[in-house]
């Protein structure tokens, strides 16, 4: 089969209005295809993109529940923002608590005094807040529960974290969700965050411990009582 020879004129010859509209539909509708093929491709190597979805919608219902409402947050805060707890939906109080009254005591001076009267505390460095408190003991002792009336007691923003949230199968992303814990704490300040079982998470470092584990762990310290901190922080 012979080819037709195109003349030299038709190439160089403008286009007419109906040819440049033609061009232009078959431009975007290659653009429109092109953009859902790769957002098609894209959810397809991402099984969890609903759970995700439905997990920042929550987030957010969760935040206004709270009354945090004009701030915006990074897809990270948000995926640490669905472990918050409304105090005033908590109903441990410190009368449900028995045989703990020099804990009770000490936690309400040094946790719960400074963050509902920070004028007092605010012109003397001894007097500032810690940055942890550890509470120990054997299971059923009332670990949980000191944390659940303390969270109740001092009104401010409760953050309940597990070690199961700071995972993922991709590297990297636990440090930035390590990242976006404290981060998120500072947004919404005063905050506590509270590690159940915490032995589990941020116990003694290893050899044997993976890479991505012990940048956790160093990314976790870091942020905690790091060179970032201030004395303004009320995380």
């Amino acid at each position: 089969m012979v080819l037709k020879e195109i003349p030299k004129d038709a190439l160089i010859r403008p286009l007419t209005r109906n040819e440049v509209w033609r061009l232009l539909f078959s431009l975007t509708l290659f653009g429109a295809a092109t953009y859902f093929s790769i957002k098609w491709v894209s959810d397809a190597f991402d099984p969890t993109r609903k759970q995700k979805v439905q997990a920042k919608k929550k987030a957010q219902q969760l935040m206004k529940k709270i009354g945090v409402e004009g701030i915006n947050l990074t897809e990270y805060e948000l995926n640490i923002a669905l472990h918050l707890v409304d105090p005033r939906s908590i109903k441990v109080t410190w009368r449900d608590i028995a045989g703990l009254d020099d804990v009770i005591t000490e936690l309400q001076e040094t946790v719960i005094l400074p963050f509902q009267k920070r004028h007092l505390f605010q012109g003397s460095k001894l007097f500032q807040p810690p940055k942890g408190v550890l509470l120990y003991g054997p299971p059923g002792c009332g670990k949980t529960l000191i944390a659940k009336a303390t969270a109740r007691a001092s009104g401010c923003q409760f953050i309940n974290l597990q070690a199961s949230t700071l995972t993922d199968k991709w590297y990297g992303e636990s440090q930035k969700l390590t990242a976006a814990v404290f981060s998120l704490a500072v947004k919404i300040q005063p905050c506590i965050i509270f590690i159940d079982e915490i032995d589990s998470f941020l116990r003694n470092r290893s050899d044997l411990d993976h890479e991505a584990t012990v940048m956790m762990k160093a990314q976790f310290m870091s942020l905690w009582d790091g060179l970032d901190t201030g004395p303004d922080c009320q995380v």
